[in-house]
């Protein structure tokens, strides 16, 4: 029999090499997909919880760079101990307690929905307090409209007593949650076919390093963009706390239904791949941290500079981090001097 196709409602009727296939169509998720109590409460309690260990003592306290009231906030670096500590329980939930985990990919788009919201009523409730007096402001988000001033953030750095909101968002919640999540699917894999594939293996191990790579690095997000200059509204709310877990999280889960066994020069070279990717990564990081916190640092001091109108200093040797519409707003003339004597964005004689 000749291969057609034929259109049914709901379905598609494949004819192929004389078998019949039934093909279903895509279907919007129903409501009971998109609202369970349940994940409601487990996302508030996992919330609750990171926010237990960030208030707790462990840990050390560090200054964040001067802001433009002068002012130079501490914070309590202790991302690294919620990793452990989170890792833990969840090995003892799931071997020994035998907690079934794999909930959270039968409930996945509950879950997602769930920190929507809580993003969601945050970005409300920072949005009305930073119009209390005192309040250091964000520069993009306070503009006078309510909606773009909610959605970047009109406050600084929000802060109830010594709980910083930004910092503890942009860390623990999200990113130790997305680990999490993925050793879920790592779970359900498991469960379903009765082995776990060497590309889940290699997803939870890369994203699980990368995370717990930044929580170690903790003290160097405190000379970000994000934490110097940005506010905190719904943008960063959502992008921390339901942004970064639920689509970060997408590679593992597509792994549950698709289970893909790499041969073995295709998964070598992947991690020859990761390897390459995370050493640029972590030096080009790690240095521009270390040169603004001290330009005298050996590790940097013998690098290149250009001084700026504004008293600052630019990089022009060593690796070289770009944004574009930010620095040419901040730099003005300075910047287009950079452009001149950096010419690459990327791959030096290439691009």
């Amino acid at each position: 029999m000749a291969a057609g196709k034929k259109k049914t409602l709901g379905t598609v009727r494949v004819v192929r090499e004389g078998r019949l296939l039934l093909r279903a169509y895509p279907t919007l998720p129903t409501l009971s997909d998109l609202w369970d109590p349940y994940a409601y409460i487990i996302l508030v309690a996992w919330f609750l919880f990171q926010a237990l260990i960030y208030l707790s003592p462990l840990g050390y306290v560090a200054g964040g760079t001067k802001l433009r009231d002068g002012s130079v906030l501490k914070y309590r670096m202790n991302a690294a101990h919620a990793f452990v500590i989170s890792h833990v329980l969840f090995v003892v939930a799931y071997c020994f307690l035998k907690v079934p985990v794999t909930f959270v990919y039968d409930r996945y788009l509950a879950f997602a929905v769930a920190a929507t919201i809580l993003s969601f009523v945050m970005a409300m409730y920072l949005y009305a307090r930073s119009f209390r007096d005192g309040a250091l402001l964000a520069l993009g988000g306070n503009t006078g409209s309510p909606i773009h001033d909610w959605f970047v953030g009109r406050e600084l750095n929000p802060r109830t007593w010594s709980f910083d909101w930004k910092i503890f968002c942009e860390l623990r919640p999200g990113l130790i949650g997305w680990a999490l999540i993925n050793y879920c699917m790592l779970a359900k894999q498991y469960e379903t076919h009765g082995y776990v594939t060497n590309s889940m293996v290699l997803v939870c191990a890369f994203q699980g390093f990368y995370v717990w790579d930044g929580l170690w690095s903790e003290e160097a997000i405190l000379t970000t963009m994000d934490i110097v200059h940005d506010g905190f509204g719904f943008m960063l709310a959502f992008g921390d706390l339901a942004w970064v877990p639920f689509t970060y999280s997408l590679q593992a889960r597509y792994l549950v239904d698709h289970p893909v066994d790499l041969p073995w020069w295709a998964a070598f070279g992947i991690v020859l791949v990761k390897v390459a990717g995370y050493a640029i990564f972590r030096g080009a990081n790690g240095q521009k941290d270390q040169f603004r916190r001290d330009p005298e640092h050996p590790s940097v001091k013998h690098l290149k500079t250009l001084s700026t109108e504004r008293g600052t200093k630019l990089l022009i040797s060593g690796w070289q981090l770009r944004d574009e519409h930010h620095c040419k707003k901040k730099y003005g003339q300075d910047w287009e001097k950079y452009c001149k004597i950096v010419k690459w964005r990327l791959v030096p004689g290439l691009y």
